[in-house]
């Protein structure tokens, strides 16, 4: 199955490498997302396309701030996919969609909640899921956005991290149970209502995601093995 796989030099992307497909990678400076000539050029002939490109320098859920070009590449991911034949988007969205930070509810976060984001950056992920829905439902294109939690580049949690984030372990995806996603939202024969958002974590202690999918998808790593909880 040939994927086209946007930001591919990010931590996901780079991630992503592992996925038993025929992928091209592309990113900056040779494709440029928010150019969608330059996604025309590279997207016929493939199957799928994984959309990570994100201007995390600028807009990240600390940065308090948006930038309207992560908007336009979205879109021009959509569009493109349209125009060139790709029925597919699994699109990157991030648990901080919704206030996980501050969850006190019996049961875990389910990603038909209606979403209350934590940041501007979770908003404009919700705006990217919003206009999948779009995509979906009125132009026929198979969506899935997936709300990814925690991947770190070495795959661990250090006490650095720890220190910076307490509520990782919660939300930790491991490099594995990544690839293991993205692989099943490839593979799957169909996407139910053509559009699915799930939440990428591993399974963790004390979770605050639920992960239920219409994939069969299964996390097999968990965070316990660094935290002495």
């Amino acid at each position: 199955m040939p994927i086209i796989i946007t930001g591919a030099k990010g931590t996901i992307g780079r991630v992503l490498r592992n996925l038993g497909s025929a992928i091209t990678p592309v990113d900056l400076p040779e494709i440029d997302a928010r150019n969608p000539k330059d996604l025309a050029e590279v997207f016929p002939g493939h199957d799928a396309v994984v959309h990570l490109a994100w201007n995390t320098a600028t807009e990240n859920w600390r940065s308090g701030q948006i930038d309207t070009d992560n908007i336009l590449m979205a879109y021009n991911v959509y569009e493109t996919a349209l125009e060139t034949g790709i029925p597919r988007v699994i699109m990157a969205s991030s648990v901080h969609t919704d206030r996980f930070l501050s969850w006190k509810g019996e049961e875990p976060m389910s990603p038909l909640r209606i979403p209350m984001p934590t940041s501007p950056y979770g908003a404009s992920k919700v705006f990217v899921e919003a206009l999948g829905r779009y995509y979906a439902e009125h132009r026929g294109l198979q969506v899935v956005c997936i709300r990814f939690g925690g991947v770190t580049p070495q795959n661990t949690i250090t006490q650095e991290m720890l220190r910076e984030e307490p509520i990782l372990p919660r939300v930790w995806l491991s490099h594995q149970d990544c690839v293991s996603l993205v692989d099943a939202c490839l593979r799957a024969e169909y996407i139910p209502h053509n559009f699915v958002v799930v939440y990428g974590v591993s399974n963790n202690p004390h979770k605050l995601h639920d992960i239920a999918n219409p994939f069969g998808w299964s996390p097999k790593d968990s965070s316990r093995q660094f935290t002495s909880n």
